[in-house]
């Protein structure tokens, strides 16, 4: 395995890595690890994907009434009936 050192981490930023260490029965060194690991398994969509997604999204609902001041306040008004 590879060893990885930090340089300039900020002391605030250590402590609350330490603290998350012990609440979750960790190393310092593990819980980094568990982090990274987390923080990397996330794959983001490209811009294009979300552009998709927004279209798609507009597609499913385009038959749906306009979120206007009335129809928001016709529906508190009939959800407290």
């Amino acid at each position: 395995m590879a060893t990885m050192t930090l340089k300039n981490v900020p002391a605030a930023l250590v402590a609350r890595l330490k603290e998350e260490a012990a609440q979750n029965r960790r190393s310092l060194n593990r819980e980094a690890l568990a982090r990274l690991e987390l923080s990397l398994a996330v794959r983001w969509p490209s811009p294009e994907e979300k552009v998709e997604r927004i279209r798609r999204l507009q597609a499913r609902f385009a038959d749906l009434e306009p979120m206007t001041d009335e129809f928001l306040e016709r529906a508190k008004t009939e959800g407290r009936r």
